[in-house]
C-alpha cells in the first residue's frame, strides 16, 4: 500500500468518525452519502485499472449501506422514540 492510498484511507476513516459523532444533528441521508464517499475513497486505494473501478464502486455501495444502517437508522429510531414517549 502506497502512502497516497494510506492517506485516502485515513481521510475516509476520519470522515466516517466525524459523521458518527454528529449523528444527532445530521440531516436525513447524510450517513448514506457520507458512507458512500468514504467507501469510495477506501476502495480507490486498492487495485488498478478496471479492478480499481470495481473496488471504488464496491466500496461506495458497502459504505453507503453501512452509513445508512449505522447513522441514518439510529437517527430515525431516536426520532421515533421521542415521538412515542411524547404521546
Amino acid at each position: 500500500m502506497t502512502m497516497p492510498n494510506l492517506t485516502k484511507i485515513i481521510i475516509a476513516s476520519l470522515l466516517v468518525a466525524g459523521l458518527a459523532a454528529c449523528q444527532g444533528a445530521a440531516r436525513p441521508g447524510v450517513g448514506t452519502v457520507g458512507g458512500a464517499v468514504a467507501g469510495g475513497l477506501v476502495g480507490s486505494a486498492f487495485g488498478s485499472g478496471s479492478g480499481q473501478t470495481a473496488a471504488i464502486i464496491g466500496g461506495a455501495v458497502l459504505g453507503g449501506v453501512l452509513g445508512n444502517q449505522t447513522i441514518d437508522k439510529s437517527r430515525e429510531q431516536k426520532h421515533y422514540d421521542q415521538y412515542k414517549s411524547s404521546q
